[in-house]
């Protein structure tokens, strides 16, 4: 692949870009006003959505950045990361604090994944 795709195009940013057999995938938030465990299902989620849409999926991600509002949250995200990465197919990962766009937001993932 030689030209840079772009998926979920918007005026601000896209969903995902991607180039040279790498996808780079936005910051994904959960909704507003739900807990932890639901914002963080509703990430992984959107991150599944896109990278089917790039062609991939989570066996390929490479690495992946999780930003909390409140490091105390930190088990309970990883309650849901762990359910949801595939044993064998963890990416390299970093987890930090965070003031997030809204406060509403409780989490934020950004992943870069290899296609298919």
């Amino acid at each position: 692949m030689t030209e840079i795709t772009r998926y979920g195009i918007g005026p601000r940013m896209s969903e995902a870009v991607a180039y040279n057999g790498i996808v780079w995938v936005a910051g994904q938030v959960g909704n507003p006003g739900d807990d932890l465990t639901a914002q963080t299902k509703t990430c992984l989620a959107e991150v599944d959505r896109i990278l089917a849409a790039a062609g991939t999926d989570k066996t390929r991600i490479l690495s992946a950045q999780i930003w909390l509002a409140d490091m105390a949250d930190f088990p309970a995200m990883n309650a849901v990361w762990d359910r949801w990465v595939p044993a064998g197919h963890t990416p390299a990962r970093a987890t930090g604090e965070a003031k997030l766009a809204a406060p509403a937001y409780k989490v934020e993932v950004i992943v870069t994944a290899a296609l298919a």
